[in-house]
């Protein structure tokens, strides 16, 4: 359920497409990048500059949270560090592949750091090391990771 505020965004958002477009109502949910304020801040404007076109997450936390896998045709209204609203994104591509299957090019879309795979992976294995040890596990290199592409249409 959104917030009254990110509502209105994403209200703003319908308001810019032909009616047509707006019904039905497509999903829509809102989430940061990352696992704290700084990291939602530094990732999400890499999103709203057009850097980051790219994103993973962990199938096990998602599956232990019961969260829905994420879908082409979703939407997501992507949160800075303290919870504002930076843009909304389009999901284009969703695919489940091991981590160390990920390659230059999924590496490069995520838009972070040098880009490089190896700064992907090294980086990649801290963030998944931190946040699943939450769950009691720990990041191998067969891992499924949830791959997910989009695009930025709207930032306001």
């Amino acid at each position: 359920m959104l917030t009254a505020e990110l509502e209105a965004y994403w209200q703003a958002y319908l308001r810019t497409q032909p009616a047509a477009a707006r019904l039905p109502q497509p999903f829509v949910e809102a989430w940061a990048f990352g696992d704290n304020p700084q990291l939602a801040g530094e990732l999400g404007a890499l999103v709203v500059a057009g850097v980051k076109t790219a994103t993973c997450a962990a199938l096990w936390s998602s599956e232990l949270a019961g969260e829905p896998l994420p879908a082409a045709g979703h939407y997501s209204i992507i949160l800075g560090g303290g919870g504002e609203a930076l843009c909304i994104v389009e999901t284009v591509e969703v695919s489940v592949r091991p981590f160390d299957e990920v390659d230059a090019a999924f590496a490069y879309d995520e838009g972070e750091g040098d880009r490089s795979l190896a700064a992907w992976r090294r980086e990649h294995w801290r963030y998944f090391t931190r946040t699943l040890a939450a769950h009691g596990l720990q990041p191998s290199e067969t891992m499924p990771l949830i791959c997910e592409r989009f695009r930025v249409v709207y930032s306001a």
